[in-house]
């Protein structure tokens, strides 16, 4: 880190650093700025884009458009408000230019910008890079696109959820949370139910409607998936954002075993200095009130149930120690449910010849069955 830049973010001294960055402007110094991004604290970046803000006046104001071609969502509010409050035809045909033909990062902010300036020209565009790859262009598009009521995009995305393509599903989903019409949530939903990548497409879903909001048997479900994700797929900073502890305080009070012994499992895993090492005392002072909580409930009243037909059923076979009723899946026209209790009484040191027939005079797919004659030889 330069020294300039060290006086920006640094508690002394930073006025005049502050204001050159902008009146020159200094182009190279928010260059690294944004570089540094991901090793600077939050509170830090907060206190440079008001740093930022205070150093902008009607004369430098337009300097801001050099820094667009480096983008941080830390400063984009400062940088695309400051543009908007002098938005004229000129700067909206530049701000269009950008959009077509700029890099993803002027893409990203002329995105903001065409949400409070909702130009009909940009709307093509907008639901065009609405699927661009990459993450925070997308975002920006679907906020601008609801921003200008474009129902065009909006049943384009619900369709999309349909598709049987996983990751279109999935980009659809992302688009319809950050729509932001709450009424997508049990479309989106409805599509994590069947989806491969159900915890991706679960951690959409608390943004458009709280966990709590939903129905008891989605509640579950998706809280059951988030858990699922939590530490790999979603970062532990969504605790918050979801409000787990209500979640579970509420769980706990109406219990589903399998949900809440999942739970307790992952959060104790969670509270591990290999998952916790990289996050802010706030994220790893809530996982660890979330592991105590959990760590309250007596697990030895949690019975799971092995129903074939709930979607909770693969959750229920990590955690039961019941045989019988594990062999009696077995029966099942789910040939993967059928693999799995397989595993399971493998893992329990239950698996024999004649589970394993019976397994096998169900199984027609030869990959499956494969797999369950290799299992225990």
């Amino acid at each position: 880190m330069g020294d300039l830049l060290k006086k920006l973010t640094g508690k002394h001294d930073w006025e005049q650093t502050a204001h050159d960055l902008v009146d020159k402007p200094d182009v190279e110094l928010f260059k690294e700025l944004v570089e540094n991004d991901a090793f600077l604290f939050d509170f830090v970046k907060q206190n440079v884009a008001k740093r930022i803000a205070g150093a902008v006046n009607d004369t430098n104001l337009h300097n801001l458009r050099e820094f667009l071609k480096f983008y941080s969502p830390s400063y984009e509010d400062v940088i695309v408000s400051n543009l908007v409050s002098k938005a004229d035809e000129d700067m909206t045909d530049e701000m269009l230019a950008l959009l077509e033909n700029g890099s993803a990062a002027e893409q990203t902010y002329a995105a903001k910008y065409f949400s409070v300036i909702k130009d009909p020209l940009s709307t093509p565009i907008l639901r065009r890079l609405a699927y661009a790859d990459n993450e925070c262009l997308e975002f920006n598009c679907a906020r601008a696109l609801a921003a200008q009521g474009d129902k065009e995009s909006y049943n384009d995305a619900l369709g999309r959820l349909q598709s049987g393509d996983e990751f279109e599903k999935l980009t659809a989903a992302k688009f319809l949370s950050a729509y932001g019409d709450k009424n997508a949530a049990g479309a989106i939903i409805e599509a994590m139910k069947t989806s491969s990548l159900s915890e991706n497409i679960a951690g959409q879903i608390p943004y458009l409607e709280p966990i709590l909001n939903l129905p008891r048997e989605d509640m579950l479900l998706v809280v059951n998936n988030i858990v699922n994700g939590l530490g790999e797929i979603l970062g532990l900073s969504c605790v918050f954002d979801f409000e787990l502890y209500d979640v579970f305080e509420h769980i706990i009070k109406t219990p589903h075993a399998a949900v809440l012994l999942n739970a307790i499992q992952k959060f104790e895993l969670l509270t591990d200095d290999e998952y916790l090492f990289d996050e802010d005392k706030a994220t790893q002072n809530e996982v660890r009130d979330i592991a105590k909580l959990l760590g309250g409930v007596n697990k030895k009243n949690l019975h799971v149930e092995l129903d074939p037909g709930s979607p909770f059923i693969y959750t229920a076979l990590e955690f039961t120690t019941d045989v019988c009723a594990v062999k009696e899946l077995l029966k099942s026209n789910n040939q993967t449910l059928i693999l799995k209790s397989i595993e399971v009484l493998k893992s329990l040191n239950s698996l024999d010849e004649s589970a394993k027939t019976v397994a096998l005079c169900k199984v027609s797919d030869e990959n499956i069955k494969s797999i369950i004659r290799a299992i225990g030889n």
